[in-house]
């Protein structure tokens, strides 16, 4: 897995397609609906991809195996939620590990403070399973998760903020837009990741304005964004200015919103997703996020597709 590079990287998605083509029931009903022949299928852009609302109404699978946890998706009031089985819990955990660590460098270097109420109040969160994984990474005492308790939130902040190590402040983005609104705190030797959304707790804003705020509040320069969800086992990470990057194992592709199989250049399009971690469910995923293709190893996300449910990663397109 690890092992993937941009030389070989189309090449094992071919191979996982026709694999999964083959063992994933729902996947192999949904080619077979298109007529897709997954032996003629040479290049990632004649792959279809599926979409992600399937998540909500089958269980997707490859092979059989009998599943150690559930994540489930976050959803709003009354809204059917998606459920992605994880045959391995320890390998998404070391595998979110090695993602973050790509870009981020080792997690002993950092205290880990997670501002996460929304996901912490429900069970099957992917984004908690990660940073429990995250905090033992750590190794730091210090490291922990916080849910209302701002004031105890600022003091550790105060505490940790001339040691050794650096601080990593994990945040929802309504969570850290009321702790902004609130307190003015010097986070300029801070790393500050914002995921999320709104949880529908808040009204929405581009990603630009909250970041914007949350740089005057905090006394930083650039916030960092975290682009995951439950139905993927790789994230991809923005180190500022809302440019993402993926990993080596993990691509995104922008599609046509009315013609899937038409793929985009400095446009904005649908979002589609190789994950090459999904091996054990589907690696193909068509999101309804909105994005565009900056160059080659950066994109940006730009909203949701109108008609698509509220999810965590909504922010208004500007």
């Amino acid at each position: 897995m690890h092992a993937v590079n941009d030389s070989n990287f189309e090449d094992i998605a071919i191979r996982l397609f026709r694999f999964q083509a083959e063992n994933n029931p729902v996947y192999k009903q949904y080619l077979q609906n298109l007529k897709v022949k997954p032996d003629q299928i040479e290049h990632l852009t004649q792959v279809p991809f599926l979409p992600i609302s399937f998540f909500k109404t089958q269980t997707i699978r490859t092979g059989q195996w009998i599943p150690e946890t559930e994540f489930k998706s976050s959803g709003t009031t009354g809204s059917q939620t998606s459920r992605h089985s994880v045959a391995n819990l320890a390998f998404y955990q070391q595998h979110a590990v090695k993602t973050f660590e790509q870009f981020y460098g080792s997690l002993k270097q950092y205290h880990i403070l997670a501002l996460l109420p929304a996901y912490l109040e429900r069970a099957g969160s992917s984004l908690i399973a990660m940073i429990d994984q995250f905090i033992r990474a750590s190794e730091s005492d210090h490291s922990g998760y916080y849910l209302y308790n701002h004031e105890a939130l600022l003091q550790k902040i105060n505490a940790l903020n001339l040691g050794p190590r650096k601080i990593l402040l994990w945040g929802v983005s309504f969570a850290l837009l009321d702790l902004a609104e609130n307190f003015e705190i010097d986070l300029s030797r801070a790393l500050v990741m914002e995921t999320g959304g709104m949880k529908g707790r808040r009204q929405e804003i581009t990603r630009q304005e909250l970041h914007a705020f949350l740089n005057q509040k905090f006394n930083t320069k650039v916030i960092h964004s975290e682009y995951g969800m439950t139905e993927l086992m790789s994230q991809a990470y923005s180190q500022g200015f809302g440019y993402y990057r993926c990993p080596p194992w993990m691509k995104v592709i922008i599609r046509e919103i009315n013609d899937p199989f038409t793929y985009l250049s400095g446009k904005v399009g649908g979002i589609n997703v190789v994950d090459l971690a999904n091996f054990s469910t589907c690696a193909f995923i068509e999101t309804q996020d909105l994005g565009k293709l900056i160059e080659k190893e950066q994109f940006e996300i730009l909203g949701r597709i109108d008609n698509s449910d509220v999810r965590g990663c909504n922010l208004l397109v500007e």
